[in-house]
């Protein structure tokens, strides 16, 4: 296998080496007094397609820098806001530098935009790159993500996340409305190609035009503009699948667009593996508040939701999908936009685990085996609709709301092997929740200098678990009051509710250009109710309540913080500097039946931040704030509940607000002359205060509670990325490194660990228009943990290879091949896990019908390996996946 990485490795190196000769072309531009004209574009085009397009932007100077290859023949056009575009063919013979001078002329008849019949390829402005798109793709890419792959400064990974110059893509938008949540993998996945005339990567994005450049922010938004015969049509793609062994497919991805109307149906039905809806998708579409209301740092979720737990499986063994959304927008007048969502899935899943753990008794420390295996039914609809109003530039009013709903089911069989005790646990799982959010969002320019929002959210969340462990023996003995029984049917119910408001009111003054004065007023309210119940059901139906062994809970708990925010944003010269204090003051009542308490106390918040703009392409940022984190009702609750069929947990009502320091600092370059990018970030965290678990184990039982833990922890990031393109070569390296210190307090002894996590990773892909395209990356991972006195270490080399080949005109073959080689070092354990798959899609040009065979998992791997680490446990795990699947589809093109 790695003799074959080498010649891959050899093959693209030497292929890069064997281009022709670069060349330097660097020149001046000015207008007609030789005054030099800043950020003018200056965009080259070859006429073959062995070259590639190249770009730049003149400095202050006027001039420009752009690398060319030699013996190739260029179309150079110059534009710039105001005057004629100037286009001049050039010819590159072998010299090494090449100096060309231009001088425009002004546009008469334009006073505030360059209205020429060329459109260039790319168009740089301040904040925004336009890429017109067809300038970079062959015709045979199906999918938004194969147009995105080819343009310059723009790169998707495998799930689907956007990266444009070295920032990550967090919207994503067709015609300048959301495209769903604004998430990228519905779009990039779902959107034909052939639909997208331009690609608009907009930085420093901001929802409400007339904040921008009064708030924060670092957001890089995506705008995809349809053609013009795709702005009043309909278009997409059905598939449809089957295989051996009854798999089967079926896709639909429908799209209706008007300038008024705009509709998008998307739809999944498979047994293949394949998830429309993974844990990430659900965090985007969770409907979380806005910008404003995350600024006052306050109250974390009081409420664990358990729906995570339900989809977060990303590993299977069988696994079956339905899904369907439906997005739309309608205007109403010039001034009101009415759009929303309909998501709805059902999943089936079947899972199998088994796990080797060490558990780091301080003095017997044992192995445990467990086998879990898992199937779950899993069902969610989600729905948003908001009604958007911005009658001008100086006045926005939005509202949304939003609806969760989830019903959830699982069956499981424990199996457990260790020193103590055997047993074989069964268990039912099942959950329905409710979610409902309203917001109000409204911006008003109030004078000249000052700018007001507006922003309050009403939400209710409603959770009914339910948890049924069934054994021939008794768990927990030391704490369970197990009448004896010849099955042991132990049952958790549990209801938790959360009524939640919360409201800023912020003022923007403009002192002048470089002088900012900003205040907030808010209140966040949080009203909670958590209910708990376990007891024993007995064979003759007879029910053993445990209350009286101190378990169930019935616990309330409301919290209120009322806040005062002032920030002061000035810049002097390249950097800007934004110190800020928000003071809280919280009001807090726990209750627990009959007993209630109450607590109070007021907190300063601190927060810095300096940003440095060394010139367009290069930054480095630091920030520095102080946070605090208030417990959850779960952590507060004072009596005992299960976990699981070896865990029990009690809160403790006594808890306040932990605190911590965080300290980041931030570099980014960017260079369209050199199709570089370069990102590093170091952060510290020091948590003043944690709330901590404290564990007394009894062989593998575990009885924990939580302390407000008071002794210092750390906690050190590191990361770095460099992207570099050579010709039709872009060449990545990563590094990333990271430290934990953290305290353990297990069977009433406080010891200090330790964790490092140290990764790197290098990677080639080729970006051939007319040949085909490779991506090779290595990466190498090592989990070094001391606990106890003992160093478990844990390592992980991965290579991921992706080929996809156009040809015969009609053909596109795709393969990618996954392999990792896993040791544990310190228990001398070591498994490979290899994966490979493949596609091969046939459609005659201008002909709705295409056929694609795939496989998946064509080596049939069983299972893959991995590492975990708790404070007092170590664990090793195997993880069983989906077998080989080979598929025959037919897609249609509307």
């Amino acid at each position: 296998m790695f003799s074959q990485v080498k010649i891959i490795v050899l093959f693209v190196l030497i292929g890069s080496s064997t281009y022709a000769q670069t060349i330097e072309l660097s020149g001046q531009v000015t207008d007609s007094l030789n005054n030099p004209l800043e950020n003018a574009n200056v965009l080259v085009m070859p006429e073959s397609d062995e070259a590639s397009v190249s770009f730049g932007i003149t400095n202050k100077e006027g001039t420009y820098k752009i690398k060319l290859q030699s013996n190739q023949s260029y179309q150079l056009t110059i534009s710039y806001l105001g005057f004629k575009p100037l286009t001049v063919a050039l010819k590159i013979s072998e010299e090494t530098k090449v100096v060309r001078n231009f001088s425009l002329s002004e546009n008469i008849d334009v006073l505030n935009e360059v209205n020429i019949a060329y459109t260039p390829p790319i168009t740089v402005k301040k904040d925004t790159i336009i890429y017109l798109t067809d300038k970079f793709v062959t015709g045979d890419e199906r999918k938004l993500r194969e147009v995105l792959k080819k343009l310059p400064g723009i790169e998707v990974d495998r799930d689907g996340n956007v990266t444009a110059n070295g920032k990550k893509v967090t919207k994503v938008m067709v015609e300048n409305k959301a495209f769903f949540n604004g998430g990228s993998k519905l779009a990039v996945n779902n959107i034909p190609a052939d639909a997208v005339d331009k690609v608009e990567i907009l930085e420093n994005y901001s929802e409400v035009a007339m904040l921008k450049g009064l708030e924060d922010s670092d957001k890089t938004a995506m705008n995809i503009t349809l053609k013009e015969d795709k702005k009043k049509f309909v278009f997409g793609d059905i598939e449809a699948g089957g295989g051996i062994e009854d798999r089967y497919l079926m896709h639909a991805g429908l799209f209706y667009y008007s300038p008024e109307t705009t509709l998008n149906l998307i739809g999944d039905l498979n047994n293949t593996g394949y998830k429309s809806f993974t844990f990430k998708d659900y965090m985007e579409f969770e409907g979380g508040v806005s910008k404003l209301l995350d600024d006052s740092n306050s109250i974390s979720n009081l409420r664990n939701s358990d729906l995570s737990a339900f989809i977060n499986n990303q590993d299977f063994k069988a696994s079956t999908n339905q899904f369907g959304a439906i997005n739309f927008r309608q205007s109403i007048g010039e001034a009101t936009d009415l759009n929303g969502y309909v998501i709805a899935s059902n999943n089936k899943t079947e899972t199998e685990i088994e796990s080797v753990n060490a558990y780091l008794d301080n003095e017997n420390p044992f192995t445990e085996t467990r086998l879990s295996q898992n199937q779950s039914n899993n069902r969610f609809l989600i729905g948003k609709i908001t009604l958007d109003y911005e009658p001008s530039f100086e006045e926005d009013l939005a509202y949304t709301s939003f609806i969760k709903l989830s019903d959830n089911e699982s069956d499981g069989l424990i199996l457990t092997e260790n020193p103590t005790q055997d047993n074989r646990v069964q268990t039912l799982n099942a959950l329905e929740g409710l979610q409902l959010k309203q917001q109000l969002s409204y911006s008003r320019k109030l004078s000249k200098t000052h700018t007001g929002t507006l922003e309050a959210s009403y939400i209710f969340q409603n959770e009914k678990p339910f948890t049924n462990w069934i054994t021939d023996r008794e768990i927990l003995q030391d704490v369970l009051p197990l009448e004896t029984d010849n099955l042991y049917n132990i049952q958790q119910t549990i209801r938790a509710n959360t009524h939640s408001f919360n409201a800023i009111a912020k003022d923007y003054w403009e002192l002048n250009n470089f002088n900012h004065l900003y205040s907030s007023l808010g209140v966040n309210l949080a009203f909670s109710d958590f209910y708990s119940q376990d007891l024993q059901q007995q064979t003759d139906g007879t029910i053993n309540p445990f209350s009286d062994a101190g378990f169930n809970n019935d616990f309330g708990y409301n919290l209120i913080d009322t806040y005062l925010g002032l920030e002061y944003k000035f810049r002097i010269d390249r950097v800007t500097f934004k110190p800020a204090a928000y003071y809280h003051f919280y009001f807090w009542e726990t209750g627990q039946i009959s007993e209630r308490a109450t607590q109070h106390k007021g907190v300063l918040l601190p927060k810095l931040d300096i940003d440095y703009e060394i010139n367009n392409g290069q930054s480095l940022r630091f920030k520095y704030a102080k946070n605090t984190e208030f417990p959850t009702i779960q952590n507060l609750a004072n009596r005992y509940m299960l976990s699981s069929f070896n865990s029990v947990f009690k809160g403790n009502e006594t808890l306040q607000n932990a605190l911590n320091h965080r300290i980041s600092l931030s570099y980014y370059s960017f260079s369209l002359f050199k199709k570089m990018h370069f990102n590093a970030r170091v952060s510290y965290t020091k948590k003043e205060s944690l709330i901590k678990n404290v564990t007394l184990l009894d062989g593998i039982d575990q009885y924990n509670s939580v302390v407000l833990f008071m002794q210092p922890e750390n906690e050190l990031l590191f990361f770095s990325g460099v992207s570099k393109q050579i010709h039709k070569i872009r060449y990545s390296l990563e590094a990333q490194f990271s430290y934990s210190e953290f305290y353990q307090i297990l069977n009433a002894e406080t010891n200090l660990n330790q964790s490092k996590d140290i990764s790197g990773a290098v990677g080639i892909e080729t970006v051939f228009k007319n040949y085909p395209n490779l991506l090779l990356k290595y990466k190498k991972q090592a989990n070094i943990y001391n606990g106890l006195g003992d160093e478990t270490r844990f390592a992980n080399d991965n290579i991921l290879v992706e080929l996809s080949y156009d040809f015969l005109n009609d053909f596109i073959f795709k393969t990618d091949y996954d392999y990792d080689f896993y040791r544990n070092n310190s228990a001398d354990i070591k498994n490979r896990f290899d994966n490979l798959n493949a596609t091969l899609f046939y459609q005659k040009e201008d002909q709705p019908w295409g056929f694609e065979l795939s496989v998946s998992n064509a080596f049939d791997t069983k299972f893959k390996q991995s590492n975990s680490f708790s404070s007092f446990l170590i664990s090793d795990t195997k993880t069983y996946v989906l077998p080989r699947i080979i598929m025959f589809k037919v897609i249609y093109k509307l």
